[in-house]
């Protein structure tokens, strides 16, 4: 199987048509300034320099959320730089993210020439008051027909989604993955709201006019939506923001993030949280008093099913007197486990009235 390896190319704020009231892309994305074509084509150079080029599938992808609402001319030559790699076989695709009311067929055309392969809508929200509140500009109508255009010219569609928008609810993140998952996207990426510096959330937040999430509950919020897209066979490629030396812990110096549900495994806690609930709800279906249980799963799941920081072993231990004994087993498919009572509550007593005796 080849390796996936991505170029990340950053346009921040270039083109985008508003100031979204949790958005600053300069510190999202670390990069100060605009991007040019030769900075572009640098980029894309230092990287190939550092891939293993034999079974390496390497992709370019133009990230900051608008980039099909810059001018055409630096459009054209942003993907005049990445094709060029295209054509020399250096680089296998294109991708792009941008705004749903920035999409139309002759949009659809260039970027097809290009040979562009996927296009990420940043969506947020299904909920056209709660995207107006946001100031996003565009409207939950604009999300669809965009979402069509893409998947009738042939590609591969994203979308993102935020959780904890100003006066959005677990229902209305609840509902706009249900309007997602009509829309039928291959990827989709799922953003809890962080409070960043320089934003109108962080006027809002200092003001006492916005409360972000608590951690506990992003992550519960999450396990929720990551369930429903796991379902569709929708593959889910980010959760949380990716920490650089920015997004980091509001505690620390450099950090941009002011408040909110920052962590920097913010992933592993849903996925994890995942697997303890699936354990604990097959223990219960035992319908014995466990002491010890043996959970066989594929090695690639062994991080997520101990947990951050081992934490799903404490709580079995400390919420239900469980031990767990993992097995790492090839055989068993990712994301599956079958679970085997090495011990019941009956024959830990009885072992330690033996012991007595």
């Amino acid at each position: 199987m080849k390796k996936q390896y991505i170029i990340p190319i950053f346009v921040p704020h270039l083109g985008c048509p508003n100031d979204c009231i949790f958005c600053n892309q300069k510190t999202i994305s670390g990069q100060k300034k605009n991007m040019t074509k030769e900075e572009a084509d640098k980029i894309i150079k230092d990287y190939l320099s550092s891939i293993e080029k034999e079974d390496a599938e390497v992709e370019i992808a133009f990230f900051g959320g608008s980039f099909t609402a810059i001018e055409e001319e630096q459009q054209e030559e942003l993907l005049q730089v990445a094709y060029k790699y295209i054509k020399e076989k250096k680089v296998s695709s294109i991708r792009i993210s941008t705004r749903p009311d920035c999409i139309d067929k002759k949009i659809l055309k260039r970027l097809k020439k290009y040979k562009v392969k996927t296009i990420e809508l940043g969506v947020q929200s299904a909920n056209n008051y709660i995207l107006q509140k946001s100031n996003r500009g565009h409207s939950f109508e604009d999300v669809i027909k965009a979402s069509k255009l893409i998947r009738w010219y042939g590609f591969e569609l994203g979308h993102q989604m935020m959780v904890g928008l100003p006066e959005s609810t677990r229902i209305d993140e609840i509902n706009t993955a249900k309007a997602l998952i009509k829309l039928k996207p291959k990827i989709v990426r799922i953003y809890p709201v962080l409070v960043v510096k320089n934003t109108k959330l962080e006027k809002d937040y200092t003001k006492g006019n916005y409360e972000p999430l608590p951690l506990v509950q992003a992550v519960e919020i999450c396990k929720e939506l990551v369930n429903m897209f796991n379902k569709k066979k929708i593959s889910i490629i980010r959760i949380g923001l990716q920490t650089t030396e920015e997004i980091a812990n509001p505690s620390e110096e450099n950090s941009e993030v002011v408040a909110g549900p920052y962590h920097p495994a913010f992933r592993q806690l849903v996925e994890s949280g995942l697997w303890y609930d699936a354990i604990v709800y097959k223990i219960k279906q035992l319908n014995v008093k466990v002491k010890e249980v043996e959970v066989r799963i594929n090695p690639i799941d062994v991080n997520n099913v101990i947990g951050h920081k081992k934490d799903n072993v404490l709580k079995l231990k400390e919420i239900y007197d469980v031990d767990l004994v993992l097995k790492q087993d090839e055989s068993i498919k990712q994301g599956k486990s079958k679970i085997e009572v090495l011990k019941t509550y009956d024959d830990f007593i009885e072992e330690k009235r033996n012991i007595n005796v």
